[in-house]
């Protein structure tokens, strides 16, 4: 399984945790950037990108941090295909829905309300859930993506 990862300043720290975390456990990741920490950064210069090849490359997963996650999920949800999805801690159900009724292919994490341990817990169970491929929610899904 593919996934992109990108980042701002204030997910830079988190992104760097989870991208060896992703590898060893035989995840193919592919860091989007950025490769060093820039305190003036802008998140749509690191997510535009990645949502984009998350779109090209069917299949594959996304994970955008930021300090709330909401500005990467706004930037990342303007790409055609993306379904991207905000989490920033304590509650799973978010997590399993977003992957099981909206088949969310990128999630977008608020790295200033988790812990880096409660981050790596909240992606393995966001990627471990399937869409549940309900009719309702496919028929959903098509109408957003047209």
């Amino acid at each position: 399984m593919k996934i992109y990862l990108a980042s701002d300043h204030a997910g830079y720290e988190l992104k760097e945790a989870l991208t060896p975390f992703l590898r060893e456990r035989g995840f193919e990741v592919e860091d989007v950037g950025p490769t060093v920490f820039d305190p003036e950064d802008d998140y749509p210069d690191y997510i535009l990108p990645m949502a984009a090849k998350v779109a090209e490359d069917k299949g594959s997963f996304g994970i955008g941090i930021g300090a709330s996650g909401q500005g990467e999920a706004m930037v990342a949800n303007r790409i055609k295909g993306v379904r991207a999805a905000v989490y920033y801690g304590s509650q799973d159900n978010i997590l399993t829905l977003s992957r099981e009724h909206n088949d969310a292919n990128i999630l977008c994490l608020g790295a200033r309300f988790m812990s880096i341990e409660e981050a790596k817990g909240a992606v393995l169970l966001w990627l471990q859930t399937p869409f549940s491929g309900e009719e309702r929610h496919a028929r959903r899904i098509k109408k957003i993506d047209g």
